[in-house]
């Protein structure tokens, strides 16, 4: 049997709002309500609270361009150190969402989650332009996003952001200066023309952020680092990492077809990787750095 003890008086207050006749009991962060309905509790220290709006509106944005293909949210909230809603925005942030139980992805669901992610999310377009209206977390990294005319500026300034970060380290010399140079001549001449709407993106899209719902046998996505951008972005890191089956591109590019110049779709994949590469690089170090210079060298040659 659950525990009901192990939910916060904060939680149980806002999961009674939600069902008003049910009882609740949890192993965090499921809680299982009396009705059958499980949700997914996530709460954070003080310091994640931009973190936390930045996921929510994210999962929000998602749900309206693809109804259930992420997990629904419930509550997005703050709470003092008595655990009352904060009066000023200062404490400790909590969201409240389904809970989805999953296993990974298989042909069949990866098909339907091309075909979706075609159909549903990439179709979902911004009016106000490229970006987004808060920041949102790639793992621990803030994209301070924001709005932007073109696709063009507004990768390049995700693009900038990291090396800064980087150049701040004092240690990563060759890449902060290929990368310099990659802002000049590659994003320019890869993304300066290109006919395209700003559509709703994941923005983390590797296998580990996806899977099958064992109830339902369909797509689940998750832990989202969204904002509206170009498509083909969004098969970047799905590509990096593996475990996302070929049934998911081969689907997708049936519904989506490449952007023109199609002959520039594998050069401009590979721009779109290198952004998780300097990302990896900000976060773990290690072997990433060298793959981000190897990206570089690969477009800097391209575009000669």
């Amino acid at each position: 049997m659950l525990d009901r003890s192990n939910i916060p008086s904060f939680v149980l207050r806002y999961l009674q709002r939600i069902e008003p006749d049910a009882t609740f009991t949890a192993s965090l962060p499921r809680v299982q309500s009396s009705s059958g309905h499980r949700y997914f509790v996530k709460i954070g220290s003080p310091g994640h609270r931009e973190q936390y709006a930045g996921e929510a509106e994210a999962l929000k944005s998602m749900n309206t361009a693809a109804p259930g293909l992420a997990p629904a949210l419930h509550v997005l909230g703050v709470v003092d150190k008595s655990g009352e809603d904060s009066k000023d925005g200062e404490g400790r942030p909590f969201f409240i969402s389904d809970y989805k139980d999953f296993k990974s992805l298989t042909d069949e669901s990866g098909a339907v989650l091309g075909r979706r992610m075609a159909t549903e999310l990439h179709r979902h377009k911004s009016t106000t332009g490229y970006g987004f209206h808060v920041p949102t977390f790639c793992g621990a990294t803030r994209l301070a996003n924001g709005w932007f005319e073109t696709w063009e500026k507004c990768f390049d300034a995700m693009i900038r952001d990291l090396l800064g970060t980087l150049a701040s380290r004092g240690r990563y010399k060759e890449l902060v200066d290929k990368g310099a140079e990659v802002r000049q001549r590659v994003i320019p001449a890869l993304l300066g023309q290109l006919k395209i709407d700003p559509v709703l993106l994941h923005g983390d899209l590797w296998s580990g952020n996806t899977g099958t719902d064992t109830t339902t046998g369909e797509p689940v996505i998750f832990d989202p680092a969204s904002l509206y951008g170009h498509n083909e972005a969004d098969l970047a890191i799905a590509r990096i990492f593996g475990g996302i089956p070929s049934s998911f591109f081969s689907t997708y590019h049936s519904h989506f077809p490449k952007t023109e110049p199609v002959e520039q779709y594998d050069q401009r994949g590979d721009l779109y990787e290198l952004f998780h590469y300097l990302n990896h690089t900000v976060l773990f170090g290690g072997g990433y750095a060298g793959s981000a210079v190897g990206k570089m060298d690969d477009l800097l040659a391209a575009v000669e």
